[in-house]
């Protein structure tokens, strides 16, 4: 059973902002490529049933990726530069497409990076 995380950025408009609406296998971590500074994120089974939510998180560091963690029915958020124990993750982006992330780069200085992901689909 697949599980919808829902990720609104907190500041735009009266009710935020979507920046994505993903479908995917159950995971107890999810990286976000360009995650606005605040967001509110709520995780949903398919029948609807909230098994995380969390509002505000706020970025704590300028970072490419963030990581958001289930932490019982709580979600937390990790501004990080992606490690190897970060491949083989999904990742979020914009928009709600996930893929898994396969390579990782950045130079020491952060001055820039690379990365590649793994888009599939079956039906």
């Amino acid at each position: 059973m697949d599980v919808r995380w829902e990720i609104r950025s907190s500041d735009g408009g009266m009710t935020g902002l979507e920046y994505a609406l993903a479908s995917l296998a159950p995971t107890g971590t999810l990286l976000a490529h360009a995650l606005p500074d605040k967001v509110d994120v709520t995780v949903r089974r398919e029948d609807d049933t909230v098994v995380a939510k969390a509002e505000k998180l706020e970025a704590r560091d300028t970072t490419p990726m963030a990581r958001l963690v289930l932490d019982g029915d709580e979600v937390r958020r990790q501004d990080i530069w992606p490690e190897e124990g970060d491949l083989g993750l999904p990742v979020v982006l914009p928009g709600g497409e996930v893929g898994i992330l396969c390579s990782w780069w950045n130079a020491e200085d952060h001055s820039e990076w690379r990365w590649r992901i793994e888009l599939y689909n079956h039906v």
